[in-house]
Order: structure tokens, then sequence, then C-alpha cells
């Protein structure tokens, strides 16, 4: 562990001092004290209405905005004339279109000291355990578009959400004892974060252990139309949830590949993804338990930015919720583990993907 000399603890007194000292994300929320609240909404879109009843048509009675947080009471069956997802999230304001809220959690950790010997060096993976968390830009210029994005053009410093999963390869604390992580992405453009230790928690190499690693007969099945998927050992089905794959309308390649040969040939405990436009790309760090099947860079992944699994939303990969992601990264061959947590395959051994349209 190392101490920060007296001009990076200045810079780090600058950020705390603009708002950005632990658990910022509580001045924005706006709506009710959400201390107590076992799970959270987070509003994932620039501007969303909350509605007297589960219906896209009830009267409006109140606007929320990126990012904000509201108490999750549960989630509910409402009517969307407009669209396949029918749930709505019931919170103490009214009801929220559930795609538009992901469910997050307020657990601060308690900072660790040491770093792990792995074979990438010193080192951890992390996931970001409460709502959101801003961080800030070690590297002068900023280089990847999102980060560029909210510096330059927002005039904010970085943020990355609950549920990312990212590794840490050094641990400092500064005059005031707060504990910092440097956050250094393996596949990333390059920048170099710093975010407060309490936001993060460290994975442990036992929860991403792989499944059933000796059972060679594996497949998934992946229903298009339902937007499912299913995982198979032996003929039996051992896993199911909801998915959201690749929408068309965003393009003639946004649509997830079908087959019944795909195999998963890489996984990568955390991925960065970018693509798109100028105007409609986007740029996505610490997307994690990623298992690539096609070329292209399709892939099953976690999703932080969306909860809208049961309808098409992707630009083309398969979409699941977290937990899910994370079962099927350790289920599926090649079996990798925490050190390195990335693995590719050149030959068949994969597990089999199957995408069908109905």
């Amino acid at each position: 562990m190392t101490h920060f000399s007296r001009r990076e603890f200045l810079k780090l007194s600058g950020l705390a001092a603009t708002g950005l000292a632990f658990r910022p994300w509580q001045h924005n929320r706006m709506l009710a004290d959400t201390s107590d609240a076992p799970l959270l909404g987070r509003v994932t879109e620039g501007a969303i209405n909350v509605r007297s009843a589960p219906d896209i048509t009830a009267p409006e009675v109140g606007k929320l905005y990126e990012d904000q947080l509201v108490p999750w009471l549960r989630e509910v069956v409402g009517r969307n004339i407009y669209r396949r997802n029918q749930r709505f999230v019931e919170t103490p304001q009214g009801y929220i279109w559930s795609p538009l809220l992901q469910p997050v959690r307020d657990l601060p950790q308690e900072p660790v000291t040491e770093l792990y010997e792995t074979s990438l060096g010193p080192g951890m993976w992390v996931e970001v355990s409460v709502p959101w968390v801003d961080v800030r830009l070690e590297n002068r210029v900023p280089y990847g578009p999102y980060v560029k994005y909210r510096i330059e053009t927002l005039k904010m410093p970085p943020r990355l959400f609950h549920n990312q999963i990212l590794w840490v390869d050094q641990i400092s604390t500064d005059a005031n004892g707060q504990v910092w992580y440097r956050i250094n992405e393996r596949f990333g453009y390059g920048d170099i974060l710093w975010g407060p230790a309490e936001a993060f928690r460290r994975i442990t190499p036992e929860e991403v252990a792989p499944i059933t690693p000796e059972i060679d007969d594996k497949h998934i099945l992946v229903n298009v139309y339902r937007q499912t998927l299913s995982c198979f050992e032996e003929g039996r089905e051992v896993f199911y949830c909801r998915a959201s794959t690749g929408d068309e309308s965003h393009g003639a390649d946004a649509a997830t590949p079908v087959g019944d040969h795909l195999r998963v040939f890489r996984k990568m405990m955390s991925a960065h993804m970018s693509g798109g436009t100028t105007t409609g790309g986007w740029d996505l760090t610490g997307v994690g338990f990623t298992a690539l099947f096609a070329t292209g860079g399709y892939a099953i992944h976690s999703t932080f930015w969306h909860n809208n699994y049961g309808e098409k939303s992707s630009r083309g990969c398969v979409n699941v919720k977290p937990e899910d992601a994370k079962w099927i990264w350790r289920w599926t061959r090649p079996a990798v583990g925490y050190d390195p947590g990335d693995i590719t395959v050149t030959d068949f051994s994969g597990t089999n993907i199957r995408v069908v349209e109905s």
C-alpha cells in the first residue's frame, strides 16, 4: 500500500471539495429518503415520467432525471401499449416503466489494504457496490469517448455504475486517511481512474470459480422470439433467465446472429465495448462477465445501462442481468478463473450457443 504525495493529495482534496467524496450519490436523492431502502432504482435515461398507476397512459405525477435514485418497492405487471415489456416499478411517488430503472443497492465496503498476487502482477477484480460513484482521471488528457464526453462536454468527472466490473492495480491513502483504488482497464482506451475504496466490493477467486467444469456436454439455447436463455447439461435444463437480444432498428448488423453452431471462444471478466458513429455511438467500460460467441463482437454479457430484459434492445449481443451473466460465465466452457479472468480458444471446445428465432 502506498501514500499520495502532497501534489496528488491536493488533486484528490479538490475532488472531494467539488462533491466527489464518499457517497456523493446521496446528493441526488431528490424525491425521498432512500437510506433504508434495501433496493433502489437508478434512472438510466435523461428524463422519465412517474405515473399514478402502472399504465403508460396514466396521469403523470412527477418526473425524474438521469442517475436520480428512488426506493424500489416492488415490480408489478402493468400496461404499456407501445412496448412488449409490461413491467413497472412501484415507488413511493408512483409507477415507473421498469426498463428505465436499473435495480441497484447502496452497499459501501470496508477498504482492503493488500492486493492479490496474480500472473498480471498485484491486483484484484472489484464490482461497484453503490448506485454510482464519480472518479478522478489520472492521465492529463482523456482517451476514451465516454471519459472525454464527461470531462470536456459535460464538465463533470467520469462516473462508474453499480455492477460494473473493474481491475484495480494500486491502493493509496491520502492525508485524511481516505483509501483510494486505482482502476486500470486491461482492454480499454488507456484511461487510469482513481475512486474511493468504499464504493467497490472486492471479488474473491472462490465466487467466480467454474461451475461443473468436469461436464463436457453443455449448450445454451437463446430464443430471440421469446427473449429467453436456457443452459443445458447432458440434455437437462439447469438454468433459465430472461434476455435482451439485438434490436434490428439499430441497424442491419444489430440483430443477434442466428445459428446452431456458434461457440464461446473468448471469456472476459470485464470488457470494454464501444462502437457506432460519433453522434450515435456507445462506449461502455467495465461490462462484466462477457462470453463472446460470434465474430463481430457478439457476446452474452452483464448489463448496467438498462433493465429491459424480455424485449430486444441491444446492438446484437445477448444482454442479461448481472447475476445471470455471472452464473453463465462461470458455467460455460472454456473454464477460466479469477487469474487471469480472460481466456481465448481457437478450437471447438467452447460451449455451443444455439440462437433460434422461434
